[in-house]
């Protein structure tokens, strides 16, 4: 019988041993979209022994020109994104065993699902969830893959707990709240596929042990602009983060700290309550891009499909037009960042 794998092993690096290491392996993808569903299929098409894959949303047209393994048929039936996928990378590679989480990731949520895993790749659309991840990774001594892409721009770094610095350590205190999203500013599929190809091969060097070929940078890039940068970040390893540092806290998994949601019983209205407060000039200013907004010195508000959110200066915000905690959750992070 030939082997399916003839290829991958040539490649020296790799070869038979490597190749067994890749089969007895675990890998956990937190977001099954455009990075998520290029990453999984590179490492089930690469012989991965586990593949988990957790995501909250469902697959919708707009997806399709960048978010592998789906289909127009997927978008008409609003299948939930873990489950299109894992039926397309069965089909792919019957010999991986693919374990699939309708999940909205929380640190409570997504720990019992992180016993035993090798590594972690991020496949995440905001900085609240990429957060609390790290903390979370950083205090379970778990290695993950950061990655991000908007318009023709992406970045990804390779996050080793105790050997590097984590990614509170490169970003402080946090990124700017009200940053480019895919909504605001779109995405073209190149950016996606050059940030998976740093990724991918990142997580193939740690699964077969091959640590001395690690990227130590932080690699960004602008296809348009034809910019490709690697970035020293070793001086950034801060001792007194509260993340990896001497004395972790891990503030981004404290309960203080979660960006929280509830329903307003009988309004068909979510508010999600954020963990910083916002500035609504410069908010206003990032809105515009995607609708007519309208505010005050005390809030803001915008339509936006067939939703009405309202922002307040506290962080909080309202959606109406739902009352489901998820949607109103996807609508706050494709719209604020």
């Amino acid at each position: 019988m030939e082997d399916r794998y003839s290829r991958q092993k040539l490649f020296k690096p790799i070869g038979e041993d490597g190749q067994k290491e890749i089969g007895q392996k675990h890998v956990l993808i937190l977001g099954c979209g455009a990075l998520g569903t290029a990453n999984a299929e590179n490492l089930v098409r690469a012989g991965i022994g586990k593949l988990t894959i957790i995501d909250r949303d469902y697959v919708e047209l707009s997806n399709l020109h960048r978010q592998h393994l789906f289909t127009e048929q997927d978008a008409m039936d609003q299948i939930p994104k873990v489950i299109a996928a894992k039926r397309k990378l069965e089909a792919i590679n019957s010999q991986v065993e693919i374990i699939a989480h309708i999940l909205d990731a929380t640190a409570v949520s997504l720990k019992p699902y992180l016993a035993k895993v090798d590594l972690v790749i991020d496949a995440t659309d905001n900085f609240d969830t990429r957060f609390m991840l790290n903390d979370l990774l950083q205090q379970l001594e778990i290695p993950w893959i950061y990655g991000s892409c908007v318009g023709s721009t992406g970045m990804s770094y390779t996050i080793l707990p105790k050997q590097t610095p984590c990614l509170h350590c490169l970003l402080n205190d946090g990124p700017p709240p009200n940053g480019a999203t895919c909504d605001s500013v779109g995405i073209i599929s190149p950016a996606v596929q050059m940030v998976v190809a740093h990724q991918t091969t990142e997580a193939m060097k740690l699964l077969i042990g091959a640590k001395e070929a690690l990227r130590t940078t932080l690699v960004t890039f602008d296809l348009w602009k034809n910019h490709y940068q690697m970035i020293n970040v070793e001086q950034a390893m801060n001792r007194a983060c509260p993340a990896c540092g001497m004395d972790a806290s891990y503030p981004y998994i404290q309960y203080e700290a979660s960006t929280k949601a509830e329903i307003l019983c009988g309004r068909n209205t979510v508010q999600i309550r954020a963990n910083r407060e916002v500035h609504l000039p410069e908010l206003a200013n990032h809105l515009k891009k995607v609708g007519h907004v309208k505010g005050n010195d005390f809030l803001l508000s915008m339509d936006y499909q067939s939703y009405r959110l309202v922002f307040f200066q506290d962080g909080r915000t309202l959606i109406h037009g739902t009352d489901s905690i998820e949607k109103a959750k996807n609508l706050y992070y494709q719209l604020v960042g």
